[in-house]
């Protein structure tokens, strides 16, 4: 696949996770996708692998986390890496405290399905609106 189709790929997952459209993320995923959110206790952060670790990251995802927006803003593409730079906000359910996130998602596209995913965030901001010890904010 050339790169232009790699970019309509990613663009096509991000389109099915706003729409939370958990069956197109599944069919543009590999079976043995890999997802890589660096950090520590967090509930998201962690490796997971294949069609039933995605699952299990979205459903981690949509218990926690209540995203209100998010834009993938650019598209750079190499070969078969897609990166994403994009924004998100949103709030962590336990404490209705909001986040900001400027994120970048590096992914590879082999054979027309996503393969891997690291996704860099705002870590700090997340774990801000996480901590139960501070007032909620409106």
């Amino acid at each position: 696949m050339n790169t232009g189709e790699n970019v309509q790929i990613v663009k096509d997952f991000f389109a099915a996770i706003g729409r939370s459209d958990r069956q197109a993320v599944r069919a543009l995923s590999a079976e043995d996708i890999e997802w890589i959110i660096p950090g520590e206790d967090w509930p998201l952060a962690g490796t997971r692998r294949g069609h039933a670790g995605l699952a299990n990251l979205l459903q981690t995802s949509s218990e926690t986390m209540e995203t209100s927006f998010m834009e993938p803003r650019e598209f750079v593409a190499q070969g078969d890496r897609v990166l994403v730079v994009g924004f998100a906000r949103g709030k962590i359910k336990a404490t209705n405290r909001t986040w900001e996130d400027h994120w970048v998602f590096a992914i590879t596209v082999r054979n027309g399905k996503l393969t891997n995913i690291r996704e860099y965030i705002d870590t700090q901001a997340l774990a801000r609106a996480s901590e139960m010890a501070a007032s909620p904010r409106p």
